[in-house]
């Protein structure tokens, strides 16, 4: 299988799309650790991503509330599980990821729930950035907490939560 990838430029900084022309595999923050080193074998092609690059860009316009890119993200049983459930987080709105660990069924599986949302193969379109910590401080994200505050501010939903973009990670 050949698989494409391409670089685009957002307001939420550099982003890497990666996919086989039809689906969208990976969808990654160019300065996040899931950012590896390019595999020889991957061919570099805007033209599989145009549909993608479009709907990326009315969203960050505010245009857009619903991708409709095919996706094929990889991972676990109970990592895909819980990016379905990621999914099913409406534009505009958070939850906690105590929510999410009992909309799955697992109410205990809180961490289990972070662990995996921290291996999303792709990012903003599976909304990882929706879910916020119980205590409505944001917590971890790939893209850095203010590319988060960023996105929430763009859906309309960041007002509510304890955010400080100059607070140092020890504070």
């Amino acid at each position: 299988m050949t698989i494409y990838y391409t670089h685009l430029t957002s307001p939420a900084g550099p982003l890497q799309l990666v996919g086989d022309g039809e689906i969208l595999q990976q969808l990654s923050f160019v300065t996040s650790a899931q950012v590896k080193q390019i595999p020889n074998h991957w061919i570099e092609n805007t033209d599989p991503f145009i549909n993608c690059q479009a709907q990326l860009t009315a969203y960050f316009k505010g245009d857009l509330q619903q991708f409709e890119i095919p996706l094929l993200p990889k991972g676990t049983v109970f990592q895909l599980q819980v990016l379905h459930q990621l999914q099913q987080i409406p534009y505009g709105t958070t939850c906690s990821y105590m929510d999410v660990a009992r909309a799955m069924g697992s109410p205990k599986a809180v961490r289990a729930v972070g662990a995996a949302m921290g291996r999303n193969p792709i990012a903003i379109i599976v909304p990882c950035h929706r879910v916020v910590g119980s205590n409505g401080c944001l917590t971890g994200f790939a893209g850095g907490l203010k590319t988060k505050a960023h996105l929430l501010q763009l859906e309309g939903s960041l007002d509510q939560y304890k955010y400080h973009a100059d607070t140092s990670p020890s504070a």
